[in-house]
């Protein structure tokens, strides 16, 4: 669920994950008289460069267990609005991928969107809305000294040779569930990190150094 190349991540926290939808709703006409209309995509565009900007200054505290060490705040998704050229739209629907450091409350980056949002519609008198399509608060860490990421530590040095550490990641894992319930859960294994990428792979030789850690891990006294 969570890695690197040389095998010498162990994930033991995790950011919060939000997804905004941001839609603004402007006047469609032809795009040889725009002052009959209002240029859905221009105010969208330019609301998500204001939100980018708002959110790195605001929300730019760094914590060095986590890799990136900041929050992260990404425009992504973009909806179709017209399929001619010659249309201006009058709606535009963009995403913002959120992965937020635990100091920080989901609730307090809706609020910073949705207070911008306000602003973009005094300022160009079109309609814009903030929804969540989808969030995640972070879950409780798992402490770095527990017993299952001592063990882990032992086995990958037995096996793989190399000194692995306790790190933090922006993405969302299976062991956030567990640590919801209140277990001491760990994250790791070998991979080239190509997820979501053109191509992505996963090497064999990696699956079966990987399955001897697994072997070795429950033989092993963490304190020994």
């Amino acid at each position: 669920d969570a890695g690197n190349s040389e095998g010498t991540m162990i994930e033991v926290a995790e950011k919060g994950i939000l997804w905004l939808r941001l839609r603004v709703e402007g006047r469609q006409t032809h795009a040889s008289t725009p002052c009959r209309g209002l240029n859905a995509h221009r105010i969208g565009m330019e609301l998500a460069l204001q939100l980018d900007r708002v959110f790195h200054t605001k929300f730019c505290e760094a914590d060095p267990l986590f890799d990136p060490p900041t929050s992260t705040f990404e425009p992504t998704k973009r909806e179709p609005n017209v399929e001619n050229v010659n249309t201006i739209p009058g709606t535009d629907t963009l995403y913002f991928d959120c992965r937020v450091l635990p100091r920080y409350d989901l609730d307090e980056v809706v609020e910073t969107a949705r207070a911008l949002a306000r602003a973009f519609e005094s300022a160009y008198g079109a309609r814009v809305s903030v929804e969540v399509a989808a969030r995640l608060d972070a879950p409780p860490p798992t402490d770095p000294d527990s017993e299952v990421v001592r063990r882990l530590r032992k086995a990958i040095k037995i096996v793989k040779g190399v000194d692995a550490k306790p790190m933090g990641i922006g993405g969302g894992t299976c062991a956030a569930e567990f640590r919801r319930a209140g277990l001491m859960a760990a994250v790791w294994m070998t991979t080239d990190e190509t997820a979501h990428q053109p191509n992505e792979y996963c090497r064999i030789e990696n699956l079966v150094g990987d399955a001897k850690v697994f072997a070795v891990l429950p033989l092993l006294d963490a304190d020994a």
